[in-house]
């Protein structure tokens, strides 16, 4: 019998309570996720159509003006180029860290779980807090840099006033405050992973790394393409973090796309050119999340 001719498997499947909750609660899903996004997305596009600073309607009709400007804006190259590193770097360093970490730790060795807390632990710091705990550090005055400086008799580095430097000081509190992240990620798959296969290739006499390229890295690839894509995201939504730290300074080297938008958009009031700025941002973050799920992911 086919499925066309197979009776009443749809209407059982409604019957068991499916519609009602439908009903009950698809509605205000709906309506909160057009309220909260939807529209304040529309809203975005057509803001950015306009010279508009935030007050009153938006007359001044001036098309795709504001992203001419965009891009020829060279702090919001910088921008993007930031955007680019941090992805590089939360990918090439900050997850083959949290990785090994987890194999260090998930095993049940004596302070295991001591240590996935103390791993944890920046992540679970409120991104502001992190950032001003680490302003206070790198200060050349007053910070844990200067101490050392001082305690070596050398100069003493101001490293969030060098344009040169500034992002490399980021780019280390970003890996800090998230490869716990990852890292419990990782746990998570690796306890999943079925202990027989390690204990069999054990008995062939397969080698600690042999075992983790055969079996490790095929079994927890799932959760590895899964933290590699929190990272992608993650590295465009920046901003917490970089504001106290740095506020996209000094000369606009440590700028991100959401602190740009900030910056440029809001604090000057140019909301357009901001919206501009948002709307460019969703289009990268939507092609990126799209395009790498369907790559990547399909089978997951």
């Amino acid at each position: 019998m086919t499925a066309a001719h197979a009776p009443g498997r749809s209407g059982r499947r409604w019957n068991n309570g499916t519609l009602p909750v439908l009903v009950l609660f698809l509605p205000p899903a709906l309506l909160i996720f057009t309220l909260f996004v939807i529209l304040p997305m529309g809203e975005a596009a057509w803001y950015s159509l306009y010279d508009w600073s935030g007050y009153g309607l938006p007359e001044k009709f001036i098309g795709l003006k504001n992203f001419e400007l965009l891009f020829r804006n060279g702090a919001f190259r910088q921008a993007l180029m930031n955007n680019g590193l941090i992805m590089l770097v939360s990918i090439a360093i900050q997850i083959p860290l949290a990785l090994w970490l987890a194999t260090m730790v998930s095993h049940r060795i004596p302070g295991a779980v001591s240590f996935r807390l103390i791993f944890f632990m920046p992540y679970v710091l409120a991104d502001v807090a992190a950032g001003l705990i680490w302003r206070f550090v790198y200060d050349g005055d007053y910070g844990l840099f200067a101490a050392i400086a001082s305690f070596f008799n050398v100069a003493s580095p101001y490293v969030l006033a060098d344009k040169s430097l500034a992002i490399y000081a980021v780019l280390g509190v970003i890996v800090w405050k998230y490869f716990g992240f990852h890292m419990m990620l990782f746990i998570a798959g690796l306890q999943s992973i079925d202990k027989s296969y390690y204990e069999a290739a054990e008995m062939d006499g397969a080698t600690r790394w042999q075992r983790f390229r055969n079996i490790t890295l095929p079994l927890l690839a799932p959760t590895i393409r899964l933290s590699v894509f929190f990272s992608v995201i993650g590295s465009l939504q920046l901003f917490d973090m970089i504001m106290p730290l740095t506020g996209g300074g000094p000369s606009n080297s440590t700028q991100t796309m959401v602190t740009f938008l900030y910056s440029y958009g809001i604090t000057r009031m140019k909301v357009g050119f901001g919206s501009a700025v948002g709307v460019v941002l969703f289009v990268i973050c939507v092609t990126l999340a799209f395009g790498y799920k369907r790559i990547f992911m399909r089978n997951d």
